[in-house]
């Protein structure tokens, strides 16, 4: 009897675990690192997206320089990701992961240490700086890769949505930690220049244990049980589709990254970082619970279905903000959005895993992300300079409609193009 009770508790114990470390039923230790990882970077890349405007206007650049800086990052993303997915079928995921740490390290002591425009624009180029609430970096496509090899088809969209749920909550954490630099500088007097400084030397830590994660992600586990890697052949023609569909997304999105709708706000009401972090901690929260909803959503109308049918209200939201005069309006409207924008996300990703030939998962994650990461960086320096010469919000203007267009056009073209679990 008291080895059943002993039975019983340990089996209770290890469900407590598994609820507790977010995933799901068939998942194993690999997955568990890599949501550990995702939310460190999440929490450096809410952080840094916040402070990054802040930070280059303390050392004298303007808006239109602030979105050049933020297209280099988002376009030095793109070029670093498309050379990985060239790769990809050739190193192990592992050993990329860990070289995408090593420079997320160098690029945090290089943002510390650096000041000058050219040298500085060069680190956000190749360094792995994020602009956006969500993650564009090439951590991207082989985490994604990695995470569909590590569960059955069954509960792959679950743990996409876990993996991004981790990335808001924690990400949301990061933005509301923005304010620590005003703190600082009330508590001890510190220079505003030198607590964003300290900033950036925390993303580099932040680095150093996503890289300490990596390490520990078993090499056998790559190739185990699952087709070799491959380039995208059979599926090629549903990649690219969806590539170009995303990109006209991700241009658009490229238009409000985190970065610039806080310029916008700092510009437009005067918020102080505190503020305007705890906007983005509210919004990061909001996306995190409809991560989760998707999921179910996506069971009962399917994954298309669920990524147009929830977009649509959010690109609405976009367009009406700039008409808004008032601070609680555009609050509103940016929460509702946040409810409502990312649900497409873990569908997105795991409707992509499902259309491809397992073997060609690791290409296709590329292809659609860099081209993704090309679009949304040829946008920001296009916000920076609107920006620059008027405070309506064109950019969230035009970013809206835009949206509207690519939601209908994703509907349209892969309605009926139905991923085996919902056939």
């Amino acid at each position: 009897m008291q080895s059943y009770f002993a039975g019983q508790e340990s089996t209770h114990i290890r469900e407590l675990k598994r609820k507790l470390a977010l995933l799901p039923s068939g998942a194993g230790p690999t997955a568990s690192y890599l949501l550990v990882s995702r939310g460190l970077r999440a929490f450096g890349d809410g952080l840094v997206s916040l402070l990054l405007p802040a930070y280059l206007a303390a050392l004298g650049f303007n808006a239109f320089e602030i979105g050049i800086f933020a297209t280099a990052t988002l376009a030095g993303s793109a070029a670093l990701t498309l050379g990985v997915g060239a790769i990809a079928h050739r190193f192990s995921r592992r050993s990329l992961l860990i070289a995408a740490a090593g420079l997320m390290i160098l690029t945090g002591f290089a943002f510390a240490l650096v000041h000058d425009f050219w040298p500085l624009l060069v680190v956000a180029f190749v360094g792995t700086l994020n602009p956006s609430s969500g993650d564009v970096s090439v951590f991207l496509p082989l985490e994604h890769a990695e995470l569909a090899h590590s569960v059955t088809d069954r509960d792959r969209t679950a743990l996409f949505a876990r993996y991004s749920v981790v990335g808001s909550l924690v990400g949301a954490v990061g933005a509301l930690a923005a304010g620590a630099p005003d703190l600082l500088r009330h508590l001890i007097g510190m220079e505003i220049k030198q607590a964003l400084q300290l900033a950036f030397l925390l993303y580099a830590l932040l680095g150093v244990g996503s890289l300490i994660l990596y390490r520990r992600l078993p090499v056998e586990s790559i190739d185990a049980n699952a087709a070799p890697a491959e380039p995208l052949r059979k599926s090629r023609t549903i990649v690219f589709t969806l590539a170009a569909l995303f990109s006209l997304d991700a241009f658009a999105g490229g238009l409000v990254v985190q970065s610039l709708l806080a310029l916008w706000l700092y510009q437009t009401f005067g918020l102080s970082l505190a503020t305007t972090g705890a906007i983005f901690f509210c919004m990061g929260m909001l996306s995190a619970v409809s991560y989760l909803v998707a999921v179910q959503i996506s069971r009962r109308i399917g994954l298309v279905n669920t990524m147009v049918f929830t977009h649509l209200p959010s690109s609405l939201c976009l367009l009406l903000i700039p008409f808004m005069h008032s601070l609680a309006l555009v609050i509103v409207l940016l929460l509702i959005r946040s409810a409502l924008s990312q649900m497409d996300v873990p569908t997105r990703t795991s409707y992509v895993m499902a259309v491809v030939t397992p073997g060609e998962r690791a290409a296709a994650a590329s292809v659609t992300a860099v081209p993704r990461s090309l679009a949304s960086a040829a946008s920001p320096a296009l916000a920076g300079s609107l920006l620059a010469v008027s405070g309506f919000g064109w950019p969230l203007l035009i970013a809206g409609a835009l949206k509207i267009v690519y939601d209908i056009l994703l509907l349209m073209t892969f309605r009926k193009i139905r991923p085996p679990e919902e056939r």
